[in-house]
């Protein structure tokens, strides 16, 4: 789609506008000026000098599968950096140089701009002990921090190379060894330039990396060398777009929106300056638009979403490139969700330990505040509208809105980016609030992302709101890959409810047949309905961060609402201390797990 626009198109390539100067008008007259001053004196006092990278921290990894270790300070680093360059850009440079000099230095003295965990050539491999310093390899992060280096470059140069005679051609001569060089002459798997079923599927590791060159080349080359990344980032993308479903459902889940349709946006932006006119037409696919809006369907009601995957529920507040790609696509719901949570204090997710590294993120919220807090008070007042019900098949995600109910419910496969076994599940708000949650992930580990990582308890399906088999033993977990999915699924025409069969998920189990599911939900709550030829017991677990307390064949999970079980041979619950700090970022320290155990079928209404 993008390569054939632009190969339709006489174009010559320009240079982006990436920010205004620094001290100019506009940066002084940001709404937000003030607040980056701030943030910039705070982190000088806090951060005297940039945290330490020792070679011990990258073998935490190595040895322990430990990520935090090293990616705490990593991620310090760049926040910081990126800190004190928007306070310097505000004020004009001045007191805030000599830091942002130590920190440009210590990132370019690093053996490596690549996370441990993702220190790899061929996709799907363990992670190399150290670094090759010879062979960069562009990751994430690599790409991330290439693109923050080159528009510090940009933005501040002159100032850093008067305080540091020849540290502004470093910071060129890195970002160009480290990403611009080996983005046009070496392979990356996500770079998806390729037919190689290896490199397939493409997830959000192709646009974000793309935008983050896009933008280091933008800031550092001049235009007449830009051809061969535009020609090279439409590839990509245009791999990236074709696997995407028509109707624009992120597989990867609500939390990682940002890095995959947001990112996608970002680097079609760039590609729309850096070839004027040429791939105008984009902008009137039906496809973006629905990417666009899919994160207005997942939230839920205030800092809320419906979060599978390895998903938070809690996936970060909407900002300037929502509200920018609203406007691109003239999508008033995403607008407003994004200018309203603008202007109040809605939570960040504080799941993300790499949030706040992005500098031309940050230049985007900056430029973009005042126009958002306008849209905010003009609709001020106004009631939200819900958004509409929505079935996306290519993922198989329903969401649907009844009277104070939101109901999430999964078909599909369990195949997804960033899977859980997690077919046939489903989430429950009411007033708001998670009446039947999905946990979500853990912190990252090498376990995470390795062949063990169905071992972690919240990847397994006995952890959702699904049945179990054999429940004393646990041998029967769903499992995982395309043939583990939802059969027979049928939405009910008005999309209150589905109905499946989630038998072959779990994959050959002695005595199951079929497992037919059916899932209703109106104003007064939801039903599920639950069949099943299996001759033994089932125990169907809800998880809740309610409390639930049992009487009879009711649960009540605190005030919050309660369900009335029909056909159970018994029910327990269980406490679920939550320690991991992900996790306790959107959970209490406990959750609970009800287990309603039945032979045969079982009817629960929810109210």
């Amino acid at each position: 789609m993008i390569r054939e626009l632009l190969e339709k198109s006489a174009w010559t390539a320009q240079k982006p506008r990436l920010a205004p100067p620094p001290g100019s008008g506009a940066w002084k007259s940001l709404p937000g000026a003030e607040r980056l001053l701030a943030a910039g004196d705070e982190a000088l006092r806090r951060a005297k000098k940039p945290p330490a990278l020792p070679l011990k921290l990258w073998l935490a990894y190595t040895e322990r599968g430990d990520r935090t270790g090293y990616e705490t300070p990593y991620f310090a680093r760049r926040r910081t950096l990126c800190d004190l360059v928007m306070a310097a850009c505000a004020a004009g440079g001045g007191r805030y140089i000599p830091a942002i000099a130590d920190y440009l230095w210590a990132i370019c003295e690093e053996s490596a701009w690549q996370l441990p965990a993702h220190n790899v050539y061929v996709r799907d491999t363990p992670a190399l002990p150290l670094p090759d310093t010879k062979r960069p390899v562009v990751d994430l992060f690599a790409a991330e921090t290439g693109a923050t280096l080159a528009l510090t470059h940009r933005l501040l140069g002159r100032e850093l190379d008067a305080y540091a005679p020849g540290l502004a051609e470093r910071m060129k001569d890195e970002v160009r060894r480290r990403v611009l060089r080996p983005y046009l002459h070496d392979h990356f798997w996500w770079m998806a330039d390729t037919a190689d079923p290896k490199d397939k599927p493409v997830c959000n590791w192709t646009p974000w990396c793309t935008q983050n060159v896009l933008l280091a080349a933008a800031a550092l080359l001049p235009a007449r060398a830009l051809p061969p990344y535009v020609h090279k980032a439409a590839a990509g993308l245009d791999s990236f777009l074709a696997e995407y479903g028509e109707d624009g459902c992120c597989n990867e889940g609500a939390q990682y929106y940002g890095h995959a349709a947001l990112t996608c946006y970002n680097a079609l932006e760039l590609l729309c300056q850096m070839a004027p006119w040429a791939l105008d037409s984009l902008w009137k696919e039906p496809k973006l638009r629905n990417m666009a809006e899919y994160i207005v369907h997942m939230h839920v009601a205030g800092p809320y979403y419906l979060n599978f995957a390895d998903c938070s529920p809690l996936a970060g507040r909407r900002g300037a490139r929502e509200y920018l790609f609203a406007k691109r696509m003239g999508s008033e719901p995403l607008r407003t969700l994004a200018a309203r949570d603008a202007a109040e204090a809605a939570q960040d997710s504080p799941a993300d330990n790499s949030s706040g590294i992005s500098l031309y993120e940050r230049i985007q919220s900056a430029f973009t505040e005042a126009e958002m807090r306008a849209e905010a008070e003009k609709i001020k007042g106004r009631p939200i509208p819900a958004a509409a019900d929505i079935w996306y098949p290519s993922v198989g995600v329903l969401s649907v809105r009844r009277g104070t109910y939101v109901l999430g419910a999964k078909a599909g496969c369990n195949a997804d980016s960033h899977n859980h076994n997690d077919t046939g599940s489903l989430i429950l708000y009411k007033d708001g609030r998670p009446l039947l949650i999905d946990v979500g992930v853990e912190s990252y580990t090498a376990k995470t992302f390795s062949d063990r990582r169905y071992e972690i308890w919240t990847m397994q399906s006995g952890w959702h709101n699904l049945p179990e088999f054999d429940p004393a033993g646990g041998q029967y977990q769903q499992r995982s890959g395309p043939e583990a999915r939802a059969e027979h699924v049928e939405v009910v025409p008005d999309l209150s409810g589905l109905s499946m069969d989630i038998a072959a998920a779990y994959g050959p189990v002695p005595g199951l047949g079929c497992y037919r599911r059916r899932m209703a939900l109106t104003a007064d709550g939801l039903t599920v309905e639950d069949v099943t030829d299996y001759p033994g017991t089932v125990a169907l677990g809800l998880m809740s961060a309610e409390k639930p307390e049992t009487a009879g064949d009711t649960v009540r999970f605190g005030t919050l609402g309660k369900a009335e079980v029909q056909g159970a041979d018994r029910v327990t619950w269980e406490a679920v201390p939550i320690r991991d700090a992900r996790l306790r970022a959107a959970w209490p320290e406990t959750i609970y797990r009800t287990r309603i155990y039945f032979t045969g079928r079982v009817k629960i209404e929810v109210r």
